[in-house]
């Protein structure tokens, strides 16, 4: 197994839902949805890294806060390590750049859409956990 790329997601929650995003067409994992993120550059921590890719992909400012969980997939393309975190919104205007749609979803409608691998036991544990606090700890 080559070394695993080393990528960040963000968790942005309303407390009953959180915000998914599509990768659009022409992208690895097109159609599929994600956390929106992607990956730490040399000298950045992963919070500084998911606070500029939230900037760069989606045109918003963010708060990183607590670490939801870290997995590791396998894909065709790579091996992928992905952290993913509880994010608020400070500011910005919402602008897409890899991601061709947003959803606001619950977790049961989460567990219906065809999600990115590596996101998927993030997605689950959110699910499981069924309501998101406000803080955006699990409660």
């Amino acid at each position: 197994m080559s070394n695993p790329i080393r990528v960040v997601g963000a968790v942005f929650h309303d407390g009953s839902r959180f915000l998914a995003c599509r990768k659009k067409p022409g992208k690895p994992l097109e159609g599929h949805w994600e956390f929106p993120g992607g990956k730490i550059e040399p000298g950045e921590s992963p919070e500084q890294a998911l606070a500029r890719e939230i900037r760069e992909e989606l045109n918003l400012i963010a708060r990183v806060s607590s670490k939801l969980t870290t997995t590791t997939y396998q894909y065709d393309f790579a091996t992928i390590e992905l952290t993913t975190f509880y994010c608020t919104l400070i500011s910005g205007k919402l602008r897409l750049s890899d991601h061709d749609a947003t959803r606001w979803v619950s977790p049961a409608e989460a567990m219906e859409m065809t999600w990115a691998p590596a996101d998927i036991p993030a997605v689950e544990m959110l699910a499981a956990n069924r309501k998101i606090g406000s803080s955006g700890l699990p409660q």
